[in-house]
């Protein structure tokens, strides 16, 4: 629960288009049934997700026809964003991944493809297992 402070004209903080200074902050658990609930968090992150997943409009390029490739976009995109990708907002230049001590450093695209083929499930209608066209360099160099 964040405390504002009121401005030197007196106007309130809930009155303004910006909040005033915080003063202060206190923390505590809540247990049940809150009366009051913030989506913020949740509707930041489902904006994040369709600003940076283009698959998820319809009138692209990259839109999925299958259900299957439409997963495996959203899921990888998932992983890059907890394994390789650091955010600010966690403080120490860390991924969520490594704040919840999965891994102890960003992930390289090369290693989040690379766990991704080897985790990929294979199809038992096919004899020679998944199609690797492709091969991770390590570095980008050949």
């Amino acid at each position: 629960m964040k405390t504002y402070r009121e401005d030197a004209v007196g106007m309130e903080a809930a009155r303004r288009y910006s909040p005033g200074d915080v003063v202060a902050v206190e923390r505590y658990d809540v247990i049940g049934r809150p009366s009051y609930i913030s989506t913020s968090y949740v509707e930041r992150q489902n904006l994040t997700l369709r600003m940076q997943q283009r698959r998820l409009t319809r009138l692209t390029n990259g839109f999925s026809k299958k259900l299957e490739h439409h997963v495996a976009a959203v899921g990888l995109y998932v992983a890059h964003y907890n394994f390789c990708r650091v955010h600010e907002s966690l403080g120490r230049r860390e991924t969520p991944a490594m704040a919840l001590g999965l891994t102890d450093h960003a992930w390289p695209i090369g290693e989040l493809v690379t766990a991704c083929l080897d985790n990929a499930p294979r199809d038992p209608r096919k004899v020679h297992g998944p199609r690797r066209n492709f091969s991770v360099i390590q570095g980008g160099k050949a």
